[in-house]
């Protein structure tokens, strides 16, 4: 997606990194980059806004269990995932996101 306006950061980064933002998950550089693109991008402020709305509705509808943070960790390093961009064709921008999930047996 593109406002079609020229920004800084290109809106596909912005969106690309969106949950993470929204999660807190962001360092400081990446955190300053997506606020002030929000700042001034009116349709990726909308999508920030639907995002936030859907994690909203989501953590409500799970009665707010938070699942351990060893659990998440474990996930976390089960899960990698490798993002590449390159030119395609007529001047467009082509991502490809490969994800790795190794699987392990949790006892219980």
């Amino acid at each position: 997606m593109s406002c079609g306006n020229p920004h800084a950061t290109d809106c596909s980064q912005v969106l690309d990194q969106m949950f993470e933002y929204l999660d807190g998950e962001l360092g400081e550089p990446d955190l300053h980059r997506v606020r002030e693109h929000l700042d001034e991008c009116a349709p990726c402020m909308s999508e920030h806004d639907v995002d936030k709305m859907v994690k909203a509705l989501i953590r409500r509808s799970c009665g707010g269990e938070v699942a351990p943070g060893a659990l998440r960790d474990k996930i976390m390093v089960h899960i990698s995932q490798q993002v590449s961009r390159h030119a395609g064709p007529q001047g467009t921008e082509v991502t490809h996101v490969t994800t790795q999930v190794t699987t392990t047996q949790v006892s219980r």
